[in-house]
């Protein structure tokens, strides 16, 4: 018998796994990043699991880390998103595509058409995860000599998002009769001049796009710090959060869904997916020692860097068998940072074992067998820490590929997650209403 809830799954990517020593370990593809025989292979196998959603991180820039670290990385370079993942529509016909794209330096009238131009070409499966970007070398690739304060960010993002979607309705979704025998292609009454003009942006319109398949690509937002979940309740239909305990995924979860009622929005209109490292034995000592392994392949002159960006601070510095001392606040991520310092007061770890844990991967890791890990997020979901997970494979293919074969039949055994998909739009996956159009009212 189906459970009355079922789990949402997203894959993880960037375009690959974000285990700093995945590309070295046995068996992996080095050339991942930039093989898209590989990742539509990827995308294939994730879609004939059922998988909701392809979710496409991004970076801006290079990672902000000395040489020495920065050469040892995979995660640093990837494809563009929205080549990547138009070339992904035409190789499948149902998963999702989550593009990260930053309000920080984009123009909102390009990315309303690029995402408008993804979610027709994929037959409406597109989804925008709105970042406000916390690394400060991507300022300096758009003529800033430092990176815009945390809270102005997000200041520009809810502007920047009331002016996506006002161009995502420029056209009603009958406007373009397309009348052969008339000479009319679309009807001038039930097209919108958006006309907007606000603190950041001045934006005439309409675009020109026919309305997106969804009405809106779904909004995806990851911010955790107090001004990102609250553009979280007020925007996102889905949220990447990125709790290490099930405890503190309990209270981020009741947090945003409490916000969202005061707002008056449906409960369900909102998916809380945390990212959840997963790594698949046959048995739990065989997934241990395939994570130990995993994170041997990991260099301290990478482990420090990461840590350091994660802080937005230095740590090179700091001594590597003492503790974390205390981290000044900085125009970097906040949740990034306090998830860090709260790990390293937590298990009272040393800088060199924060930095260790942190430069593989530091949050949220399922690590066991089929059995254990559908245990863990059953119990995840049924006690309302989350609706799923995006999950993040330790390496590429073979983790992708045992999740997949082995962890997925035992979810949908118990009958957490679909067999078949019911819908073809990434809204229909998730559950999620089509947007009115605020111009056009049915």
């Amino acid at each position: 018998m189906a459970q009355s809830r079922q789990l949402h799954l997203g894959a993880f990517m960037r375009p690959v796994s974000i285990h700093t020593g995945a590309w070295r370990y046995p068996g992996a593809y080095p050339d991942a990043n930039f093989n898209l025989a590989h990742v539509r292979h990827f995308a294939r196998t994730l879609e004939a699991a059922k998988f909701d959603a392809f979710f496409m991180a991004d970076h801006l820039a290079v990672l902000n880390m000395p040489v020495e670290a920065l050469k040892r990385s995979h995660t640093v370079t990837s494809f563009e998103p929205f080549t990547l993942l138009s070339a992904l529509a035409g190789a499948t016909e149902r998963i999702g595509l989550i593009a990260t794209c930053s309000t920080t330096f984009e123009a909102p009238f390009n990315l309303a058409r690029r995402f408008a131009s993804l979610d027709h070409i994929s037959g409406g499966r597109a989804g925008w995860n709105i970042v406000t970007t916390s690394n400060p070398d991507a300022a300096l690739n758009f003529g800033l000599e430092e990176q815009v304060e945390h809270d102005a960010r997000y200041v520009r993002a809810r502007e920047f998002h009331d002016v996506v979607t006002g161009l995502w309705d420029s056209f009603a979704d009958d406007a373009f009769v397309r009348d052969v025998e008339s000479g009319i292609f679309f009807d001038p009454a039930r097209m919108h001049v958006l006309d907007h003009k606000g603190p950041h942006f001045a934006v005439r319109g309409p675009l020109n796009i026919a309305r997106p398949v969804q009405g809106w690509p779904v909004i995806v937002q990851a911010g955790a710090s107090e001004a990102g979940r609250q553009l979280a309740a007020e925007t996102a239909e889905m949220v990447f959060s990125a709790p290490g305990r099930i405890e503190d995924a309990r209270a981020f979860y009741a947090d945003v869904k409490g916000r969202m009622a005061a707002l008056g929005r449906a409960r369900d209109h909102l998916k809380i997916l945390p990212g959840a490292f997963v790594v698949v034995g046959d048995t739990v000592e065989e997934a241990r020692a395939i994570r130990a392994r995993l994170d041997s392949l990991v260099h301290y002159e990478s482990a420090i860097a990461s840590l350091s960006i994660m802080l937005g601070h230095d740590a090179s510095g700091f001594d590597p068998d003492g503790p974390l001392p205390d981290i000044p606040e900085t125009n970097a991520s906040q949740s990034g940072r306090e998830r860090a310092i709260a790990l390293a007061r937590r298990e009272n770890l040393t800088v060199r074992q924060l930095a260790q844990r942190l430069g593989g991967y530091g949050g949220l890791s399922l690590v066991g067998t089929a059995a254990t890990i559908a245990d863990a997020m059953e119990e995840w979901l049924l006690t309302e820490a989350s609706d799923g997970f995006n999950v993040m494979f330790p390496y590429l293919p073979g983790g992708l590929e045992d999740f997949c074969a082995k962890v997925v039949p035992e979810l949908q055994r118990r009958g957490l997650f679909r067999t078949e998909y019911e819908g073809t739009t990434l809204r229909e996956h998730l559950g999620l209403p089509r947007p009115a159009n605020r111009f056009f009212p049915a």
